[in-house]
């Protein structure tokens, strides 16, 4: 199989403060901070392309003031970017404060991302296209949700597989479990990460909640971070995969790099297994630079 992968989704500035002490409440905390691209369906798309994707494409919505940094960025990556400029807001930037056990906590402004309009969807994107995949993060306004559910119909229509990914545990909740089900309901491949898979289902373990996912969209991959991921087919879970170990820095866009190689190995002919082995490999790379693009930091 072979062909083009389009994203829809975000392209967002990330301020990145990385702190080894804990936050000092009103006061200072000593912290390295860089300004980076970022942004899920950015960091998904620069990372299929890293990993051999040859024709990657995203469409997405930015302010004026970072737009031109953003598409000089996502070119440099291997990206083709469409962003559509909005004069009445900014682009989105999320300030993610990483701990000295890499984990983060993210401060989102949303910005022109969600404003995503129907106007800025076309069906002839989707030309020469063999997978769509759509940023979790559309589904959590109404105006960009709408226009995510046109491209997936789109999609559908022309028999182009399509993937999802919830994004954010947090976001699904404010939205309701049975709204963001109904919302991308008509993808092939949903790729939640654990906390997600525990909330879309009410099931506590990675592998039941899979399983439980699977019988509502035909292949599930549960992403586990340092442990792995979890793959089920037709409401069973057909194989695990280990994560290579890794000196984690940051652990922004980890799970935007296992969907970005992911993706790009089955583009390649690579069965959900051995796809879902490079996507731990490039998760395992995506931790130990600050950032979440390769070799961002």
């Amino acid at each position: 199989m072979s062909g083009a992968l389009l994203v829809v989704g975000d392209v967002v500035t990330d301020v990145v403060a990385r702190h080894l002490t804990p936050l000092a409440p009103a006061t200072d905390t000593a912290a390295e901070i860089r300004t980076l691209p970022g942004g899920a369906g950015a960091n998904v798309a620069c990372w299929a392309a890293r990993s051999g994707c040859a024709d990657v494409r995203i469409l997405a919505r930015v302010g004026t003031d970072w737009a031109a940094w953003h598409e000089e960025r996502l070119r440099h990556a291997g990206v083709r970017p469409w962003l559509v400029r909005d004069p009445g807001a900014p682009t989105a930037t999320v300030v993610a404060l990483v701990d000295a056990a890499a984990e983060r906590t993210f401060l989102t402004d949303s910005g022109a991302a969600l404003r995503l309009g129907a106007g800025d969807w076309s069906p002839t994107l989707l030309d020469g296209v063999s997978r769509l995949h759509l940023s979790g993060y559309l589904f959590f306004a109404g105006t960009s949700r709408e226009t995510a559910r046109l491209a997936l119909a789109t999609a559908r229509e022309r028999r182009v597989p399509v993937s999802v990914d919830p994004a954010s545990a947090g976001f699904v909740s404010e939205l309701g479990v049975d709204p963001f089900l109904a919302a991308v309901d008509g993808a092939d491949l949903l790729l939640p990460n654990a906390d997600e898979a525990s909330l879309l289902t009410g099931l506590a373990d990675p592998a039941d909640a899979a399983a439980a996912l699977s019988r509502r969209f035909p292949l599930v991959v549960v992403t586990l971070g340092a442990a792995g991921a979890v793959i089920a087919v037709a409401g069973r879970v057909v194989s695990r995969v280990d994560a290579p170990a890794a000196r984690a820095v940051d652990s922004t866009g980890a799970g935007d790099a296992f969907t970005g190689a992911f993706l790009a190995a089955l583009l390649s002919g690579a069965d959900p297994t051995a796809a879902a082995e490079a996507g731990c490999q490039a998760g395992a790379t995506a931790v130990t630079v600050l950032g979440g693009r390769p070799g961002a930091g």
